[in-house]
């Protein structure tokens, strides 16, 4: 699976931006699929995932209300949609893939593949 992570920019305090995530590859549609997130100076955190069936979602307490994670398989897509953005959500953005399994979803190190990141950053 390659993913190419798109949609970042700069917004204001309490705009919004949608990222994309594209996938290529026979399996992402039975990947599970996970956005994290890296501030300079930081460790990549978890924010949001989905299991392949798109029946389990999970968020970081952070993003709970703000985020949304959806998928759409028929176009190898997952997407985050983000609302209310703060300063504190500036980072690079990476999108994951975990191909199979149980999904734990803020274990960073059990996910297959990675993308490029995107930048979001939120003036105030």
């Amino acid at each position: 699976v390659q993913l190419q992570a798109s949609g970042g920019g700069l917004v204001q305090a309490g705009g919004s931006l949608r990222l994309s995530c594209a996938g290529s590859g026979r399996t992402f549609s039975t990947s599970h699929m996970g956005w994290f997130r890296q501030a300079p100076g930081k460790e990549r955190e978890f924010v949001a995932a989905m299991t392949w069936t798109g029946n389990s979602i999970y968020y970081a307490g952070s993003v709970k209300g703000r985020f949304t994670i959806s998928r759409d398989n028929a176009k190898n897509t997952v997407y985050l949609q983000m609302k209310s953005l703060k300063p504190e959500d500036t980072a690079v953005y990476y999108c994951a893939a975990k191909s199979g399994g149980t999904l734990r979803p803020s274990e960073k190190y059990e996910y297959d593949y990675w993308g490029q990141g995107t930048q979001v950053t939120v003036s105030s």
